[in-house]
């Protein structure tokens, strides 16, 4: 994934996990979600066009187009007031593909870290499936928590190292330090958050 476009889907995960929790209004969060999902888009078609027919460029670019149609369909629904069961069923088409996604970076591309970063987007999208697919709202707060975190954890931190060329020499332990705190992290949360659901919250769920 683009070290650019990492960051910023740090930045559109930490806001919709604030609007699924409350804190900002739903339409508000519409644009942002355009913004990065266009970028979503047009980077990884440019890199596969200009890929000379490099399978692992084409690999690494097909991933983006996930996370690009996701905040289209997430800006689309806020703006437009639609039934959110829509993107709920395609949330769990992404979760299954962030599998595959996992499975190839431990293997086939030997980055530890982003096999682990792949599996907690896996988590997250298959919240979003069970939200907003399955009516499951009594998740959302939790959801929005998962994702706020998310964005830092998966997106902001890693673009940075990314950025900064440290990532390659702590691979690793970054593998370490993601597995560990999404045990500690998102186990500890679900009890507190599971039940604890505001109007607001549920209101910025359905619509997404």
């Amino acid at each position: 994934m683009g070290m650019v476009g990492l960051l910023y889907v740090g930045a559109v995960l930490f806001l919709n996990g604030l609007m699924l929790l409350g804190y900002v209004e739903a339409r508000s969060a519409g644009p942002l979600n355009i913004f990065v999902g266009l970028l979503q888009v047009v980077t990884p078609t440019y890199l596969i066009f200009t890929a000379g027919g490099d399978a692992d460029v084409i690999l690494g670019a097909s991933g983006l187009y996930l996370f690009g149609f996701t905040y289209l369909y997430v800006a689309f629904n806020v703006l437009g007031g639609y039934d959110g069961t829509g993107l709920g069923y395609f949330s769990l088409f992404v979760s299954i593909c962030a599998l595959v996604y996992a499975g190839l970076n431990f293997g086939r591309l030997d980055d530890n870290a982003f096999g682990v970063i792949w599996l907690y987007w896996s988590f997250l999208w298959l919240l979003f499936f069970l939200v907003l697919g399955l009516g499951r709202e009594e998740l959302t707060r939790y959801t929005g928590a998962v994702a706020a975190i998310q964005g830092w954890l998966t997106g902001v931190i890693p673009a940075f190292l990314l950025m900064t060329g440290r990532w390659a020499d702590n691979v690793d332990l970054a593998a370490i330090v993601l597995a560990v705190a999404a045990v500690a992290l998102f186990g500890g949360l679900y009890p507190r958050l599971r039940e604890h659901q505001t109007p607001a919250a549920t209101t910025a769920g359905s619509s997404r």
